[in-house]
């Protein structure tokens, strides 16, 4: 099989992103995800199917198929910026990991060209899947976003259970790896949730850092422009204080906690 001529579906390409891994970094977003979560950026990422946003009242298409060949080629063109701040290419969504054949497509040829990768994930597809693209992936950014299974259900629309036993399962041949915790008013937020989340970070093999995400309403106008409900309009993102009570309490069980990032 030639990588190259493998294609996906992406719906927004980054570059120089200083997110989502090391150094500078272009962010492939890939189209499709598994989950519902009710605080989602990324609206549009979420059906896989190609669709139509207003955007500044102008409609736009959200969504293009591309071949791994063509995303290398746009990633490629600042190696410098990688070489200079430790940087490379992180595939984000959406859920990347649904396209499987894609992602790996494009890591492949990613580090065959010296590239390093990352990937943002949620690890909920099954491992036999996952254990395919591991051998080239630099970096994991795993997204936990709660411990209770019946809440998680409620904000995100499935189980959690795939995601904390994938987490162990990543963790332990992964070379690299951190969690990162969207904090969200009535979903996460106290301090006994942020306190389980580090918990079950501490045991994993190779966590060596996590990210604590305050929550905030950026991609609230997408969904307008979707023509989808925005449900938690009325939330209020915590504010400094808030947050750094959540930083102490995960401290206490996973010392490297830090906000951001």
């Amino acid at each position: 099989m030639d990588f190259n001529d493998v294609t996906g579906r992406i719906f927004d390409i980054q570059r120089f992103s200083v997110h989502d891994g090391p150094g500078i970094r272009t962010i492939i977003f890939l189209k499709g995800c598994m989950f519902r979560c009710k605080w989602c950026c990324n609206p549009e990422g979420q059906n896989y199917e190609i669709e139509k946003l207003i955007s500044d009242g102008k409609e736009k298409t959200v969504g293009k198929d591309i071949t791994a060949g063509e995303v290398v080629d746009i990633i490629a063109r600042d190696e410098s910026y990688y070489r200079r701040s430790g940087g490379g290419v992180t595939l984000s969504g959406g859920e990347a990991l649904l396209q499987t054949e894609f992602a790996k497509a494009i890591f492949a040829l990613c580090k065959m060209r010296g590239i390093n990768t990352a990937i943002e994930t949620t690890g909920y597809i099954p491992f036999e899947k996952i254990s395919e693209v591991l051998p080239y992936i630099d970096y994991f950014l795993m997204d936990i976003k709660h411990t209770d299974d019946e809440k998680h259900k409620l904000f995100c629309g499935k189980s959690n259970k795939s995601v904390l036993e994938n987490a162990v399962k990543i963790s332990s041949v992964a070379k690299s790896y951190s969690v990162r915790v969207p904090v969200i008013p009535t979903f996460n937020d106290t301090k006994e949730e942020i306190a389980s989340i580090a918990k079950f970070a501490s045991t994993l093999p190779k966590v060596d850092k996590m990210h604590l995400l305050p929550y905030h309403r950026l991609g609230q106008d997408k969904y307008t422009g979707l023509l989808r409900e925005y449900e938690l309009s009325h939330l209020i993102p915590p504010d400094n204080e808030k947050m750094a009570q959540l930083l102490n309490e995960a401290q206490n069980y996973f010392k490297n906690t830090v906000i951001g990032g």
